[in-house]
């Protein structure tokens, strides 16, 4: 096995802490990425790895992260795993909506910012999408990014999530011929803290015994990243594809002809480019 330099953001808790662990056990180079500093170093300092701090409601924060991530020379897996569900409709300092910018367009910035590295060095971008694209995002609409119109916060999720693996097939389309694999995963119903900023019925059960009935232990849906992480791209997997399990997720939401794809992705191009070149 081939030792790799794997880059993780929110992998303080959850999926990305337990893939962090099982990666760590296999010989791997981790490098740990999350918003709290006292769980980022917790889980760093359990597995004698380097961490990052970045809060994704900050723009500005995706941009120092990726200057400091540039210092590792080599990166062979981003794992692009920051998000989660949010309450009521906000806007950050940043001028977006959000669920939109924590879930979608940090992690797009930070692979955009990251690109030349991430070229040189082959390697295999892994997003984390959701069932929720599904349940609540088959109604997406690309000319709604900013989540105006009939806000709900599941709703938001939803969008954003289709939106994670919208943007994975059209970054394949684009740029496979420039080495770079790209791939999502959908990590099933999981017992995490990733709705502890929203509020209603699903908040609830999330954080009351009911969880217990329909969720799945970040260490078992961790595999699915472990799996993508050190597959071989192109080989074990297709490039440009949501997988669930080992199989391709299928979506409600329709793309006739990748127009939504690339109608998100060159959108995302214009709202980050501002941080492009700082």
């Amino acid at each position: 096995m081939d030792k790799k330099t794997i880059v993780i953001t929110g992998a303080s808790d959850g999926i990305g802490a337990a893939a962090a662990r099982k990666l760590r056990a296999m010989g791997h180079d981790v490098v740990i990425v999350g918003r709290s500093e006292e769980k980022t170093k917790r889980i760093a300092e359990e597995l004698g790895a380097p961490f990052h701090l970045a809060d994704y409601g900050r723009l500005s924060d995706v941009v120092r992260l990726a200057d400091e991530l540039k210092k590792y020379g080599r990166i062979d897996v981003l794992a692009n795993n920051a998000g989660g569900a949010q309450g009521d409709r906000t806007v950050t300092e940043d001028g977006f909506e959000r669920t939109f910018q924590i879930n979608v367009l940090g992690g797009f910035l930070l692979t955009r910012l990251l690109f030349d590295t991430l070229a040189e060095s082959r390697a295999t971008v892994v997003q984390t999408s959701s069932i929720a694209s599904n349940l609540f995002g088959a109604d997406f609409d690309a000319e709604d990014l900013q989540n105006e119109k009939a806000y709900a916060p599941f709703k938001a999720y939803g969008y954003a999530k289709l939106e994670d693996a919208l943007l994975t097939r059209e970054f394949d389309r684009r740029y496979r011929d420039k080495g770079i694999n790209a791939v999502a995963f959908e990590p099933g119903v999981v017992r995490t803290n990733f709705a502890s900023e929203s509020k209603g019925f699903i908040k609830f059960c999330y954080h009351s015994p009911l969880k217990y009935l329909f969720t799945i232990t970040p260490k078992r849906s961790a595999e699915r990243l472990v799996w993508l992480a050190t597959a071989r791209a192109g080989e074990d997997f297709s490039l440009g594809e949501t997988y669930t399990k080992k199989k391709i997720m299928k979506f409600k939401f329709k793309d006739e002809g990748g127009k939504a794809a690339a109608k998100l992705f060159d959108e995302c191009i214009k709202m980050t480019d501002g941080y492009v070149g700082k």
